[in-house]
């Protein structure tokens, strides 16, 4: 599942709507909202973050998150470290290797590191 899945099956079973309900409206396949929200479609397109932005009645920082989790959704992420160091190489190869085998509190924890970080150096730019 990707974030921005999950927060749609939130979204979809906090209001109970159906799959197929919503796929109606959004004039997609429900077949293709189930892997959406399971993660085993790619990265949504920004017509369609807008689509299910609208089809929720959403705004301002709600809206925001979606943006956000739809831009970190992508199940088949890749690294380009060609023009990185040598430890970010080890590091993104360590992480796609071994990624299945964390358990999901040192999955948080690596991810919070990585948060709080990328705010710090947002922050001094």
């Amino acid at each position: 599942m990707t974030p921005f899945g999950e927060k749609i099956r939130e979204l979809r079973k906090s209001r109970n709507i159906s799959q197929k309900e919503m796929a109606t409206k959004l004039n997609v396949s429900a077949a293709y909202l189930c892997a959406l929200e399971h993660g085993q479609r790619g990265k949504p397109q920004w017509p369609m973050v807008q689509r299910i932005i609208t089809y929720f009645n959403i705004i301002w920082d709600e809206a925001e998150e979606l943006q956000y989790l739809a831009s970190i959704s992508d199940p088949k992420a890749t690294i380009d470290t060609s023009r990185l160091s040598a430890n970010a190489t080890t590091l993104a190869n360590l992480l796609a290797r071994n990624i299945a085998d964390l358990s999901q509190k040192d999955i948080e924890e690596l991810t919070g590191y990585i948060e709080k970080s990328t705010l710090e150096t947002n922050r001094r730019k």
